[in-house]
């Protein structure tokens, strides 16, 4: 049985389709800066710069200071499902759905018996039915094997509205979809088959669930090289944070012990040259036992850096980050979410403000990259409610920083539970670019509010920057240098490139791309010369 594997992000994480990307327009980043740009450029004296051109010299060699990403592995999804058919020894292709999301996807070669289908990021039905349609129209005939995020919560619907889906794996697939595989294979039933709901003629019938020993079970393998490897720790979730679906799409919380992860990620670090690990897990830092424990045993382990998310109230003291700084942590993720108590209250975070700055101001002091999340427009949340997360990160934060606009991603979300108090009203709760209103705001004021905290943060507080054209480059621009630096220089790009957003008078914004462009000189970074060649290896 031969399988394609459709897997990959969601639309919405796409460079050219994230929510916020009109935000950079008429910037220098990108392509072509627009008339204004390079008027204030000219006038400035740097008439034709381009972003790609800055430059520093180190150990005898001129680098671009905008030097492209090191290429990562597969995402968390796809290695995980790779891993799992390779072991096996399936017969499989596998096809990026990006490409189907973008137009470009084209079959592989050869007959295809069954298509496995993620939708661990697709979110709503109108993704899910374009990836099936996809399926339909290229592979008429060829049943769908679903599995991920979205079908574990609504494998009901998946089956009643698209017969092409013959089955739904829902959790874990480690011991399941090899099942599956070998019965279809075989033209036996799956009735004996662990965490399936299948097609049984007319019927549709849901089998028994099963967890699988995550301490127990490998880790999955990566082939050949990988700078980056993505790592899950742990399934499920603990807590019951109200804008977050997940936990009920896998109920049971369980984890790997700190001596696999530390073993894991030697052996990531020998066999496949893993130079960072992104421990994908909602939250890396706990439980607490295992969180002490790893930071006991991991400094000495020969492990790579590696990156993770946490929850602030685990960043309680000195102590806690100066043995993350010594166990290879170069950044943590933080939802810090808001600086508002009763909105975290109403967002059942059981996290508070005081919790937050104590965790913000202790990795401010660090090496660790303070990488904070937040979110303006949760229900019940009035503007007057948000200034005080503005206010914040206007006058107080630093590192790096994201905010999202509170989004209806489906009809699964607990924060339903909160609909009659704070009035909830979405035009379609399965879309989450549609118009919602409630109590305190709507998506217009909510859409305002983060553009207006991204430029007052940018124009005001030189220690926070905006986590969001970075992703394109390595981290960090100056390896050389610390934190507080590096930040520095981010900043001063950020300002430079945006000055003719922030900027209407031409002289206003060659000023400002004068003083940021002395600014980035006195740290060694200044316009390369007409042809002359960069180096952009990583550092």
């Amino acid at each position: 049985m031969r399988c394609l594997l459709l897997s990959g992000l969601g639309p919405g994480e796409l460079g050219p389709t994230h929510f916020d990307s009109p935000y950079l327009a008429g910037s220098l980043f990108g392509g072509k800066p627009g008339e204004l740009g390079r008027e204030m450029l000219r006038r400035a004296g740097y008439d034709g710069l381009r972003l790609d051109r800055l430059s520093f010299f180190r150990s005898g060699r001129r680098h671009g200071l905008l030097r492209p990403a090191v290429a990562a592995g597969p995402h968390l999804t796809t290695l995980t499902l790779t891993s799992i058919l390779e072991s096996g020894e399936y017969d499989f292709a596998r096809l990026d759905l990006t490409d189907v999301w973008t137009d470009r996807a084209e079959v592989p070669a050869g007959d295809f018996d069954i298509v496995l289908l993620s939708t661990t990021f697709i979110w709503n039905e109108p993704i899910l039915a374009r990836a099936v349609a996809w399926v339909r129209e290229n592979l008429p005939g060829v049943g769908i094997v679903a599995g991920g995020q979205y079908t574990n919560l609504k494998y009901m619907m998946a089956l009643h509205h698209y017969p092409e889906i013959v089955a739904v794996v829902r959790g874990d697939g480690e011991m399941a979809l090899p099942m599956v595989l070998d019965a279809l294979a075989a033209g036996k039933s799956l009735e004996s088959v662990p965490n399936v709901v299948w097609r049984d003629g007319e019927r549709v019938r849901i089998n028994a669930v099963e967890y699988v020993d995550l301490e127990a079970f490998p880790s999955p393998i990566v082939t050949g090289q990988a700078a980056v490897v993505p790592y899950e720790s742990m399934r499920g979730c603990p807590f019951d944070c109200k804008f977050c679906s997940f936990p009920a799409a896998s109920p049971k919380w369980r984890f790997k012990s700190a001596e696999k992860i530390r073993d894991d990620w030697v052996r990531y670090g020998q066999e496949n040259g893993a130079e960072t690990m992104y421990a994908m897990d909602s939250t890396f830092t706990i439980p607490p036992t295992r969180f002490r424990k790893l930071l006991e045993i991991l400094p000495d382990a020969g492990i790579p850096v590696w990156d993770g998310f946490s929850r602030a109230n685990t960043l309680n003291s000195e102590a806690v980050v100066s043995g993350l700084e010594a166990a290879h942590c170069f950044q943590l993720n933080v939802g810090f979410e808001s600086m508002n108590d009763e909105t975290l209250k109403n967002m059942s975070k059981r996290v508070s403000v005081k919790q937050n700055r104590v965790a913000h101001d202790l990795l401010s002091r660090s090496e660790i990259n303070t990488y904070g999340l937040f979110i303006v427009g949760y229900p019940g949340e009035t503007p007057e409610m948000f200034q005080d997360t503005q206010d914040y990160l206007v006058n107080e934060y630093v590192g790096h920083y994201t905010m999202a606009q509170f989004t209806v991603t489906d009809e699964n979300m607990p924060m339903w539970q909160d609909r009659e108090r704070f009035r909830i009203e979405a035009d379609d709760p399965n879309d989450p670019g549609s118009p919602w209103s409630h109590i305190g705001m709507d998506s217009v004021k909510a859409g305002e509010l983060l553009t207006e905290t991204f430029d007052k943060v940018r124009r005001t507080n030189d220690r926070a920057v905006l986590r969001f054209w970075q992703h394109h480059y390595q981290h960090w621009l100056l390896p050389q240098h610390d934190r507080r630096t590096n930040l520095a220089v981010e900043k001063s790009v950020e300002l430079l490139a945006l000055a003719p957003c922030d900027h209407t008078d031409p002289d206003e914004g060659a000023h400002v791309m004068r003083t940021q462009l002395d600014r980035l000189r006195d740290l060694g970074i200044e316009p390369a010369e007409a042809g002359q060649e960069l180096c952009s290896d990583p550092m």
